[in-house]
């Protein structure tokens, strides 16, 4: 395995994309021999390239975390009979009972 993709491996997205910054700053600040700036600048292609590896691999875990929790059946407020919460009339126990009820 080549030294790059082992350090990849080892180094986090955030340590990746610290490292492409400062890269791309050394170019933006300009005064590199031409050699010098072309191996910056494919260093910096090569943290890319990572960096989208890592962005993408978070995206499927990401991906897979939403579809597993959409496939599993709701929990109801009414307790573990499978009924609704909406099945359940709430009754007032301090309002007295009204005149049609049969039980008074």
């Amino acid at each position: 395995m080549p030294k790059e993709a082992k350090d990849a491996k080892r180094e986090s997205f955030e340590q990746l994309y610290a490292r492409l910054e400062a890269s791309v700053n050394k170019l933006e600040q300009g005064g590199l021999r031409l050699e010098g700036a072309i191996a910056l600048y494919e260093d910096g292609m090569t943290l890319a390239r990572q960096c989208q590896e890592r962005l993408d691999e978070a995206e499927l875990k990401v991906t897979k975390l939403r579809e597993s929790f959409a496939a599993l059946p709701s929990r109801t407020q009414a307790g573990e009979t499978g009924e609704a919460a909406e099945d359940y009339e709430y009754v007032d126990e301090d309002e007295p009972a009204a005149a049609d009820e049969p039980f008074e």
